[in-house]
């Protein structure tokens, strides 16, 4: 294997080869969870929910991608295997179960926002720890793209919610995602 010198050790490339595939596993879970709610989805907001979650699916196709490509930039070796993403990943399948459309959109919203709350650790990490400012500004536009879906998400689960005369509920009515 060619040695890689690009200003950082060893041990700071696998460093952030190591985050850059866990990163990559929870993306290709996200993945797989929401093209199968794009199939599953029914009811009053399936077309709403169908199209929304095709847009979401191929810009995680577009970041895995990056992911794998940024890997490799750094002289490292993607994970490729459904076992390997399963391993290392931090979301969690629901294996045989269909919640509802709404129930389905909360699940996004947590794996959304546990993707934003690993990568903002691993935008610290590769910036303190790794010094590889690089991926931390990669890292960081990853992060801003699952702020914005789970805050899109979080607005269906919240629209959900109206009263019939369009007044938000009280705030002690409100149920919290994620809690």
């Amino acid at each position: 294997m060619t040695r890689v010198n690009i200003g950082l050790t060893e041990e700071q490339r696998q460093g952030v080869i190591n985050l850059l595939n866990q990163d990559l596993s929870d993306a290709y879970v996200l993945l797989v969870k929401t093209k199968k709610y794009h199939w599953d989805v029914v009811g009053p907001q399936f077309r709403t929910l169908h199209e929304l979650w095709e847009e979401h699916y191929e810009k995680l196709t577009e970041n895995i991608d990056a992911l794998a490509e940024r890997t490799r930039a750094l002289g490292g070796f993607p994970v490729g295997t459904m076992e390997g993403f399963l391993n290392i990943a931090t979301l969690k399948e629901h294996a045989g179960e269909i919640p509802t459309a709404t129930g389905m959109v909360a699940r996004l919203v947590e794996d959304h926002e546990q993707v934003v709350r690993n990568l903002r650790e691993h935008v610290d990490q590769c910036s303190e720890e790794f010094h590889d400012q690089g991926t931390a500004d990669f890292l960081t536009g990853l992060m801003e793209e699952h702020e914005e879906i789970a805050w899109m998400l979080r607005s269906f689960i919240e629209g959900q919610a109206l009263e019939p005369d369009q007044k938000r509920p009280t705030e002690e009515a409100k149920t919290p995602v994620g809690v």
